[in-house]
């Protein structure tokens, strides 16, 4: 009796299987958390991202890592994400995700070498002027 070995289709197939049955699970997973939950975790991301491109992290190899560009763009997708989220999630979430927007803002003005307009700070059109 001869054996045929299976063939790269069969593979194919036994990865789209493991490719749906992990997307059922993930949506499974996905549908027992809590839309606070979700909302949370997304500005917990965007704030570390901001932090490391405004230079609040050190890079192994040169001891600082600093893009103010990229750092602009992350805090004002967090201040339309906090700001329109803030109803939403109530009161102790939303003043918790506000008070990190800030800092991130105000830590943002520091690593400037020129200062903003004011109301031109990221994020500011979400947030109105921040100022210490």
């Amino acid at each position: 009796m001869t054996t045929t070995p299976p063939s790269p289709a069969d593979d194919d197939a036994v990865d789209d299987l493991d490719a749906t049955a992990d997307a059922a699970s993930q949506s499974r997973d996905i549908a027992d958390v809590s839309a606070v939950e979700i909302i949370t975790t997304a500005t917990v991301h965007l704030m570390s991202a901001a932090a490391v491109k405004i230079g609040l992290a050190e890079d192994e190899e040169t001891g600082h890592y600093q893009d103010l560009a990229e750092a602009r763009k992350l805090i004002t997708a967090l201040a339309g994400l906090v700001t329109a989220a803030a109803p939403e999630v109530g009161g102790d979430h939303a003043r918790s995700l506000r008070d990190g927007l800030r800092t991130l803002q105000l830590a943002f003005a520091e690593a400037l070498p020129f200062p903003d307009a004011p109301g031109e700070g990221p994020g500011e059109k979400w947030t109105g002027r921040v100022s210490r």
